[in-house]
């Protein structure tokens, strides 16, 4: 069951490309994985392309075997970053070929299924108009009616203040954007409903002052937060314990943990009520499977992060089906118009639930010839190189 071939397809996404994979195996069976990170997707392309090469000859089906070779091979490059994302892409692809060949879907091979329906929260559902407080929640009303539980934004920075502009950590906000920030979210829980929850982002941009005050301003300011989103960036586990501590808001971290050994940082100190570990980020099912075992050891719930192409939403899906300590899966309501069409069949999403079946490994193919129309993004936009 040797690996015999790839291919890696950069493609264009609504906030970044896709980084995808395709393995081949030597008695015909072939497996699709993901590896989508940003900016600088082209530096993840060339790992995903020099990873995969690499194991060429290696057996399809040692899994783990293959994953620690690749971390502890090419350790020299760190823990994270194009390297975790490309180990992460091939990893899945193997659990895709791995369940193929047995004819079962990959969240039976990873134990079987607490649960076949995957509630979502909605995110990206607000990049119409300019940010202003009836723009969000006029598309506030248009998600909630979709079917959805619960939703996130960023009530900080619009999308055209976030990537247009080079922002760097321990951003200082003026009152005026503070005051906005709460009036954008008490406007869209007045259109969601009080009891929808609305999972509050920060992007880890907020200083630890202005984020503890923050913190409190939004729940005097009655919305039901579902979470506070890494007020602090995962380089700073004691911030985000103090943050913690500090604050009466449920605290959410770890989209930018790659690999167990972070998590365990964050679990260690308490610094976080959540864990959302991304698949693509963070080793794929191998390693999301693990950062969730982890996770439930602590008594803590995983909301896994997943703002990334189809296949990162599928691989997702099927890790979350296996744990006993999930909550809600993050997904994109705002796609682009070809998400459906890179895949041999659309997501199976409706009414906020991603539905599992029965259909062996990862139960989808990409489409190639579609794929081929819509090459990722190689120039700067906005202001990033995506």
């Amino acid at each position: 069951m040797k690996i015999t071939g790839y291919r890696v397809w950069l493609v264009e996404g609504v906030k970044y490309n896709w980084t995808l994979l395709k393995l081949y195996a030597e008695d015909g069976v072939s497996g699709i994985g993901e590896a989508t990170n940003w900016p600088g997707s082209p530096m993840v392309e060339a790992a995903v392309e020099h990873v995969a090469r690499y194991i060429i000859g290696q057996d399809s089906r040692q899994i783990d075997f293959l994953w620690t070779k690749l971390y502890r091979d090419f350790h020299w490059l760190g823990q994270g970053g194009p390297l975790l994302s490309a180990i992460s892409a091939v990893d899945i692809a193997l659990w895709d070929m791995f369940g193929k060949r047995c004819g079962l879907p990959v969240y039976q091979l990873l134990g079987g299924a607490y649960r076949k329906e995957i509630p979502l929260y909605a995110n990206y559902w607000f990049l119409e108009g300019d940010g202003s407080v009836e723009d969000y929640q006029k598309q506030a009303r248009a998600m909630a009616s979709l079917g959805f539980q619960a939703c996130k934004l960023d009530p900080f920075q619009h999308t055209s203040y976030l990537y247009g502009e080079h922002l760097a950590p321990n951003l200082a906000l003026s009152e005026e954007r503070k005051r906005l920030a709460i009036e954008r979210l008490r406007a869209v829980q007045q259109a969601v409903g009080p009891d929808f929850p609305i999972a509050v982002e920060t992007h880890a941009l907020l200083n630890e002052a202005d984020a503890v005050e923050l913190a409190h301003r939004i729940h005097a300011a009655g919305i039901r937060c579902l979470w506070y989103e890494e007020p602090a960036g995962p380089e700073f586990p004691d911030s985000l314990a103090r943050i913690r501590r500090s604050i009466p808001l449920p605290v959410c971290a770890g989209e930018r943990v790659h690999s167990r050994y972070q998590a365990l940082t964050l679990l260690q100190k308490q610094a976080v009520d959540f864990l959302m570990p991304d698949i693509t980020r963070c080793g794929g099912i191998s390693e999301m499977r693990k950062i969730a075992s982890l996770a439930e050891a602590f008594n803590l719930f995983v909301a896994p992060h997943n703002p990334n192409g189809p296949v990162s939403t599928i691989a997702s899906a099927h890790v979350m089906a296996s744990i006993p300590n999930f909550l809600l899966q993050e997904f994109i309501v705002q796609d682009v118009e070809w998400r459906d069409r890179i895949l041999s069949r659309p997501l199976p999403v409706r009414a906020g639930r991603y539905y599992l079946d029965d259909s062996p490994g990862l139960g989808f193919e990409l489409n190639e010839q579609e794929l081929s129309r819509w090459p990722g993004v190689r120039e700067k936009r906005d202001g990033f190189y995506v």
